[in-house]
């Protein structure tokens, strides 16, 4: 069982809660204690962007971890954990009942937990039997009279608007190759031989070779003709280098959200001047 010294160490120094898989939840928000043990029973989480949510997780299994607190859970079902009001520092047994519900706990019925003080993150202070100093020891009546007149002061706090970016995937691009099929038409030279007559008259110069042989015969004579034929071959070759780059366009979007702020006013009589003062 984690005591409440051990919770008061996570609380100043700033600590996170640890899911079962290693992972960080997020950081510790407030702690619950029982009205009847007062022992520490519940802790909230900041979850979400910013740590603008809260959600409750128990305290039973949780271990400390350094200067960390790991819980038996992971992110998505603390995520997921019921929102409950919790603005008077103070759980219903009903509303105990649904969170032990869904982290599959058995409820007693047991009187539900009060906030546990931490003046760091300036949460509302135990009362009664609750508020203790140093190592547990009732407060003095220096110490009582001290806490009186911090009474008459009143911390002023408001929401102040934090606007950051996160890298999201958006889409997937490919590169996707495929076969088309274009005809091609090109015009090739091709030759062929022909058979021609030529006739050479007989003179006096010439009569002398055209006389020899016999005189009336019959005979043959063959010479082989040739042609040039189109000839197709395909030969595979790259022609081009297709590489996918990425450029960064920035844009500028508007943000616009309400945020809440404390005002303080002084219920005695006072002049109007000094009333503007106040309020300020």
């Amino acid at each position: 069982m984690i005591s409440t010294d051990q919770i008061r160490g996570l609380l100043e120094s700033n600590g996170n809660v640890i899911g079962e898989d290693d992972a960080k939840i997020g950081s510790i928000g407030h702690v619950f204690l029982d009205d009847e043990s007062g022992n520490p029973e519940w802790v909230t989480v900041k979850t979400g962007l910013f740590g603008t949510g809260e959600s409750f997780v128990p305290l039973d299994q949780a271990i400390l971890s350094g200067e960390n607190l790991r819980v038996p859970f992971d992110k998505d079902m603390v995520n997921d954990a019921p929102r409950v009001d919790d603005s008077d520092g103070h759980l219903t047994q009903s509303q105990e009942a649904e969170l032990y519900r869904y982290y599959g706990r058995h409820y007693d019925g047991a009187a539900a937990p009060a906030e546990f003080d931490q003046p760091v993150t300036g949460v509302q202070p135990m009362t009664g039997e609750q508020r203790m100093t140093g190592a547990g020891q009732p407060m003095s009546d220096v110490d009582s009279a001290e806490t009186l007149m911090e009474d008459a002061v009143m911390t002023r706090s408001e929401e102040q608007l934090r606007v950051g970016t996160e890298k999201v995937e958006t889409g997937k691009a490919r590169l996707r190759e495929y076969v088309v099929t274009e005809n091609v038409t090109t015009t090739v030279p091709v030759s062929h031989e022909e058979v021609r007559i030529e006739r050479e008259p007989i003179t006096e110069a010439n009569g002398a070779d055209a006389m020899t042989g016999a005189d009336l015969t019959e005979g043959e004579h063959e010479i082989a003709l040739t042609e040039k034929r189109v000839v197709v071959d395909k030969e595979t070759v790259p022609v081009e280098r297709v590489r996918v780059n990425t450029d960064t366009v920035t844009e500028h979007e508007n943000v616009s959200e309400d945020v809440r702020k404390e005002r303080i006013e002084a219920d005695s009589p006072t002049r109007d001047s000094d009333r503007d003062r106040l309020e300020r």
